[in-house]
C-alpha cells in the first residue's frame, strides 16, 4: 500500500481530472438560398429550384424524432439504429398489474424519513463547542488511510453522486415511468422515495473526504458535473424487464463495494468510516432485495 504523504491534492489521479473535450465537428450547410427573386411569383426561378433540390437530395437525413410515434406496446421501435421501446403489449399490461404488488411488498423496503439515518449523524456537529476537537479526531482517523483506500472511496463516493442520472433512467422505463414528477403511483412513489433515501450516500461521503482534507475535491466536483452531464445508455429499450434486471445487479455491486471499504477502514482504524459504508452496504442491499422482488415477480407472471 501506498503511504499518505502524496494524496490527491498533490498528485491527483488521472480518473478525477477533467478530460480534454474533443473538438466540435464542423458544421456544414445544406441549405441553399436563392440570391435572385423570380421576376414572376406564378413562374418559379427553375434553376434556383433544381439547386434546392439536389442539395436537399445529398443532405445527410434529418436527426430522428426521440420520442416514438407508435403507441406504447405496439412493437420495438429502432431510432438511429437503437432497439427503444420494445415492450409488448401483453408484456406492457403485466407491468400495469403489478402496481399492488409494488405497493405491498416492495414499498415496505424503504424506511420512513424519521427512521432513517442522516449524514449529520456521522459528522462534527459544527453548532457544538467542540467543533474542531470533533474534525480534529476526525482527520486523525483519516491518516490511517493509505492513498489506495482513498481511491476506491472517492470512485464509490463518484458513483453515488451521479444519482440523477439513475432516477432518469428509471423514468425511461415504459409503464413504470412517473410521467408528472409527482404521481402518486407505486411506481412513481417508489422511484422518488428509492432515490431520495440513495441520495444521503453521495452527500454523506462528499463531505467525509471534503473534511478528510486528504482528496482534492475540485477534481472530484468536475468529475462529478461531466459523469452526470454525460449521461448513460444502458440499453435497456425502455423496457422495465430489462431495467429493473439491470438495477438489481446495480445494487448488488454497489452493495459489495460499500461493505467492503467498510471492512477495510475498520481494519485501518477508522471506525467511523466504517459504520458510514456499512450504513450504505445496509441500504443497498435494502434496494437490491426491492428490485429482485420485482424481477421474481414479472417472471413469476
Amino acid at each position: 500500500m501506498a503511504g499518505h504523504s502524496t494524496i490527491m491534492h498533490q498528485r491527483p489521479c488521472k480518473a478525477l481530472l477533467p478530460t480534454a473535450k474533443a473538438p466540435r465537428p464542423e458544421r456544414v450547410s445544406h441549405r441553399v438560398v436563392a440570391q435572385a427573386q423570380p421576376t414572376r411569383p406564378s413562374q418559379p426561378n427553375r434553376a434556383s429550384t433544381a439547386v434546392q433540390a439536389s442539395a436537399i437530395a445529398d443532405a445527410p437525413p434529418a436527426h430522428t424524432s426521440r420520442v416514438s410515434e407508435k403507441p406504447l406496446g405496439e412493437g420495438p421501435t429502432v431510432i438511429n439504429g437503437q432497439v427503444l421501446h420494445s415492450l409488448s403489449k401483453e408484456r406492457l399490461a403485466l407491468v400495469n398489474s403489478l402496481e399492488p404488488y409494488v405497493r405491498e411488498r416492495v414499498m415496505p423496503l424503504l424506511k420512513p424519513v424519521e427512521k432513517c439515518w442522516q449524514p449529520a449523524d456521522f459528522l462534527p456537529d459544527p453548532s457544538k463547542g467542540d467543533y474542531l476537537d470533533q474534525l480534529a479526531e476526525l482527520r486523525k482517523r483519516t491518516d490511517c488511510l493509505p492513498d489506495d483506500y482513498f481511491v476506491v472511496l472517492v470512485g464509490d463516493m463518484i458513483t453515488e453522486e451521479a444519482l440523477p442520472t439513475y432516477m432518469a433512467m428509471l423514468n425511461t422505463l415504459d409503464g413504470v415511468r412517473d410521467e408528472t414528477g409527482a404521481e402518486q403511483t407505486a411506481w412513481g412513489k417508489w422511484t422518488r422515495e428509492w432515490t431520495a433515501e440513495e441520495n444521503r450516500h453521495g452527500d454523506l461521503m462528499n463531505k467525509y473526504c471534503m473534511l478528510s482534507g486528504r482528496v482534492n475535491m475540485k477534481a472530484v466536483e468536475v468529475t462529478i458535473q461531466n459523469l452526470i452531464g454525460s449521461g448513460m445508455d444502458p440499453k435497456t429499450e425502455n423496457n422495465p424487464y430489462l431495467g429493473f434486471i439491470y438495477t438489481s445487479f446495480q445494487e448488488r455491486a454497489t452493495k459489495i463495494s460499500h461493505g467492503t471499504t467498510a471492512r477495510h477502514a475498520k481494519e485501518y482504524g477508522d471506525k467511523v468510516l466504517g459504520q458510514i459504508t456499512g450504513a450504505i452496504a445496509s441500504d443497498e442491499g435494502r434496494h437490491e432485495s426491492a428490485y429482485c422482488r420485482i424481477v421474481d415477480e414479472l417472471f413469476r407472471k
